[in-house]
């Protein structure tokens, strides 16, 4: 095979085809996660009632012993006490208390198969991951650079494609600098 910019970004673009469409559905979903996280949907909601609570008495061991009452077993996140409202936020779960009442809900999160493990790759940070993501990212420079020689003629990149390219730097560059 004659090593030329067609065969170049073709064959890396084959090669990384898989990653680029995992990438693209996961960059999609995580831009929309208010609406809808394929990490934590909503499994099960379930109502619970404890004994009224001063917002005072609300510290670790409180939050320690809530959890093994519930059967939690899960990574504590973080808590917090909002007037008379108690937020308990785990791994996969979600609590919501009134401390003046004591009821509240349990809201069990689970992972969206498939959909939910593609957008790790976006949020992964072992080693491996990151080295294999800056080959993925100097492949990516070359696709597009390789692209850039592929067509001649009226459509080729010196006579046309620049004014694309150029459209396609400065659309970025204006959400980056006007609109964030």
């Amino acid at each position: 095979m004659k090593l030329t910019a067609r065969n170049t970004h073709r064959d890396i673009a084959y090669f990384y085809l898989g990653l680029i469409i995992a990438f693209s559905f996961s960059g999609i979903f995580l831009n929309h996660r208010q609406d809808w996280h394929p990490r934590r949907y909503k499994a099960d909601i379930k109502e619970i009632t404890i004994a009224p609570v001063h917002k005072d008495s609300v510290n670790d061991a409180f939050i320690a012993s809530f959890t093994a009452q519930q059967n939690i077993n899960d990574n504590l996140r973080r808590f917090a006490v909002n007037g008379n409202a108690l937020r308990i936020s785990y791994v996969n779960y979600d609590v919501d208390i009134d401390l003046g009442t004591g009821s509240g809900t349990l809201v069990h999160y689970k992972i969206t198969p498939l959909l939910g493990q593609m957008t790790i790759l976006h949020v992964d940070t072992s080693k491996w991951w990151i080295y294999y993501s800056d080959v993925f990212g100097v492949a990516m420079l070359v696709i597009a650079g390789t692209g850039m020689f592929i067509v001649k003629g009226e459509n080729s990149f010196r006579r046309r494609g620049w004014k694309l390219a150029l459209a396609g730097l400065v659309f970025p560059l204006i959400f980056l600098f006007l609109l964030s």
